[in-house]
């Protein structure tokens, strides 16, 4: 009877240490300093929102923690320029929003190294749940920001894993 106690709290121990929303960790490209860290929802959602550089207007890139990864699961733009989707894949749909902004959603992927460079011009605003947080002021004009998730994991010695 004790060793069926044991593994049930050794189970319910790993499926809470599962389930605590990831933190998105903001760092340094180059030297790996950390500008900032904070507490994912529990849906594990957030975006980056810049001005195009091409077509000046707002684009929102919608990301989701999925286990060790983030997963661009959608975006949001007012004009076709470099780097914005111009052909639905499979399972993507495209609508159109009441200001005119196209809103591709069913997106599903996954994105091995997320960096972004923060704008000298334009500021890049990370958006989780209700907050907002400029980069530019958060990193600097021109950083190279690398994006990453943190979770309890199985390093060794206990403590924290970070995965790229």
């Amino acid at each position: 009877m004790t060793i069926a106690i044991a593994a049930a709290l050794c189970a319910v121990a790993v499926i809470v240490v599962l389930l605590r929303p990831a933190r998105l960790v903001l760092s340094d490209a180059d030297t790996g300093e950390v500008f900032l860290e904070r507490t994912l929802p529990k849906d594990g959602t957030f975006s980056v929102t810049f001005v195009h550089s091409v077509n000046k207007t707002p684009v929102s890139d919608v990301y989701r923690a999925r286990g060790r990864r983030i997963v661009l699961t959608g975006t949001v733009y007012y004009g076709f320029g470099a780097g914005v989707p111009t052909e639905l894949r499979p399972g993507e749909t495209l609508t159109m929003g009441e200001d005119g902004e196209m809103i591709v959603t069913g997106m599903d992927t996954e994105m091995t190294r997320l960096v972004y460079v923060v704008g000298t011009v334009s500021d890049h605003v990370l958006r989780i749940g209700d907050e907002e947080i400029s980069l530019r002021d958060t990193c600097g004009r021109n950083s190279r920001v690398l994006f990453t998730l943190r979770r309890p994991g199985h390093a060794r010695g206990g403590g924290i894993r970070y995965f790229p």
